[in-house]
């Protein structure tokens, strides 16, 4: 059996070396099985990551169980990550094995999401568990909105840094959740990212890494993200996937999940080549 590898080692490879590590979610055991053989045929670090979707579709255990019941059986160097989770959901988190947690405070108030985080990070880091949080709003597709309300304010961010002690910080810089096709989605703010960095000193993450471009994606990682959270482009190539199958008639499930798997590898490979971290998990051993 592989046990997960550990994230603060992978991050900080990624960061020394200028690459980022990419983090995606699954959504069922085909999904699932899609991001960890790309990793094994990438041979790249990953965050299999439980997300906001399935956590509602199967609780925080059974995905975490699911995850694990797959990755242990490959040779992949993953880590299983909770995304946007809960005060309760992270301490479930921590007491199931998760190796790296997201607490996602943002919609508070800023001195009761310090308090809550610091918190929190003082429970994780007592099992050797880094934290991320968030600072600044990450609007859905097709919202319209007037990004100066919605980014990472800078000053705050290095203050939310030092009082927390939280291991890495996902900023808002003009990114979305969720891609719409036919709509190209608004440039990202690099300097903002260079700013927060400076600030901050600390690794950074970018959520909602589906549909930027890949200029986008190469100065980002040269500004200071050394992970990129993506979801929505790595579905979109399961159901091609599906709806390939079924627009040939009445097919069986499993050779329409299989067909989806077989797209969806293909492109979270992709991904693991923009950002960088493809060839990188034999490298990670010493950060």
């Amino acid at each position: 059996m592989t046990p997960q590898a550990d994230p603060k080692q992978l991050i900080e490879h990624a960061r020394r070396n200028g690459y980022a590590v990419g983090a995606y979610n699954m959504h069922n055991e085909e999904t699932t099985e899609a991001l960890v053989w790309a990793a094994e045929r990438a041979q790249s670090p990953i965050f299999l990551q439980v997300g906001r979707a399935i956590i509602p579709h199967m609780g925080v255990r059974r995905a975490f169980e699911m995850t694990r019941r797959v990755a242990e059986r490959s040779n992949a160097k993953y880590v299983i990550h909770l995304d946007h989770g809960s005060w309760d959901e992270v301490l479930e988190a921590v007491r199931l094995g998760f190796s790296s947690v997201m607490y996602d405070g943002a919609h508070l108030p800023f001195e009761e999401n310090i308090a809550t985080t610091r918190r929190l990070v003082e429970i994780a880091h007592a099992y050797g568990i880094p934290v991320e949080a968030e600072l600044g709003k990450i609007p859905d597709a097709g919202e319209s909105v007037n990004w100066e309300d919605y980014y990472t304010d800078v000053e705050e961010a290095r203050r939310f840094v030092a009082e927390t002690g939280i291991d890495y910080l996902a900023i808002s810089v003009g990114i979305v959740h969720g891609v719409i096709p036919g709509i190209p989605q608004a440039p990202i703010s690099i300097q903002r990212i260079r700013e927060i960095k400076a600030a901050t000193g600390i690794p950074l993450v970018l959520h909602g890494a589906s549909g930027l471009s890949d200029r986008e994606i190469q100065e980002a990682r040269a500004a200071g993200i050394h992970k990129f959270n993506a979801d929505t482009d790595l579905r979109h190539a399961f159901r091609a996937g599906l709806e390939a199958v079924f627009a040939q008639g009445d097919r069986q499930l499993e050779e329409a999940m299989a067909e989806g798997r077989s797209r969806m590898i293909e492109a979270t490979m992709m991904k693991m080549r923009q950002y960088g971290c493809a060839g990188a998990a034999p490298l990670a051993k010493a950060a």
